[in-house]
């Protein structure tokens, strides 16, 4: 393994390309080559509204709002997201991102996690 590696977070696949939402989510945790880190790049059209929430095992993670506004709702509180924000979830904390009127980007990062990942997929979680 290389002691750095350099990659375009826009050259990773878009995950969400299929999904009829103005949603974009492109996951580097596997092109960075690292034991410890996982980085991904998020963005979810005006007014997107997540109804499925996601929770960890181990995984701790934190989100850096890099343009647009919005909201995320964690467990039971729904808290206002700015440009610059950011917001550290601890692994079993349930989450869910709302855009504003003009859109959610955001920069997720993610520590250690087992192989395969330990993420829970909580569908009709935050109802619209």
């Amino acid at each position: 393994m290389s002691s750095y590696t350099v990659k375009n977070l826009k050259d990773v696949d878009d995950l969400a390309a299929e999904r009829p939402e103005d949603v974009e989510a492109r996951f580097a945790r596997s092109h960075l080559d690292s034991e410890h880190l996982g980085v991904s790049y998020l963005r979810y059209g005006a007014g997107f509204h997540s109804t499925l929430g996601h929770s960890h095992g181990e995984q701790e993670e934190a989100y850096v709002v890099i343009s647009g506004s919005g909201r995320a709702k964690l467990d039971d509180e729904i808290v206002e997201l700015r440009q610059w924000d950011v917001v550290r979830v601890a692994p079993p904390v349930v989450r869910a991102f709302e855009a504003g009127p003009d859109g959610l980007e955001l920069i997720a990062v993610g520590s250690d996690r087992p192989e395969g990942g330990d993420g829970k997929m909580i569908a009709d979680w935050w109802a619209a």
